[in-house]
């Protein structure tokens, strides 16, 4: 079970350089149910997310994800048949109080100048429970603007009317 929260940034930490970081590159077989793909830095995943009933918590999304390793020529043939455009950004995995990571996407190509992060739960009473950083905005968990399997059919960041 994937519990999780995400926010618009207000800033970006300083010294971005000094925090592990990903380059991913991804794009959705289908995203009813959402089927992904994913290259993170040299590992290639395929992913199934299955939305559970989110009117059950009302703080954070959730939902079953199987995650299954990918060789690289697998990624490379399943690639040729995505629906939408695919997401590129740089995931920054910065540690922040309570022992929590925050994920930092901060996106390239067709979706460059959009940046948001999200931090992962074991449960829904640490997410309800959770006070985000100074440098943390509003919270946007429940915006479909926001999910990757919906920025992947924009074609600009323009395109989301966000602030």
């Amino acid at each position: 079970m994937e519990i999780e929260r995400k926010f618009k940034v207000i800033t970006t930490p300083i010294l971005l350089e000094q925090y592990e970081k990903k380059e991913i590159e991804q794009a959705y077989l289908c995203t009813d149910p959402v089927i992904r793909i994913r290259k993170s830095n040299e590992e290639y995943y395929m992913t199934y997310k299955s939305i559970q009933d989110i009117t059950l918590s009302n703080i954070a999304l959730c939902c079953q994800e199987v995650e299954l390793p990918l060789t690289e020529e697998a990624y490379l043939h399943l690639k040729k048949k995505i629906d939408g455009n695919i997401i590129t950004k740089t995931r920054y995995l910065i540690p922040i109080a309570g022992g929590y990571i925050a994920e930092l996407d901060i996106f390239h190509g067709h979706l460059k100048g959009l940046c948001f992060t999200e931090v992962e739960f074991s449960n829904e009473k640490e997410a309800a429970a959770f006070i985000p950083p100074e440098w943390f905005g509003e919270d946007v968990s429940f915006d479909k603007r926001f999910k990757n399997n919906y920025l992947t059919f924009i074609n600009s960041y323009t395109e989301l009317g966000i602030n």
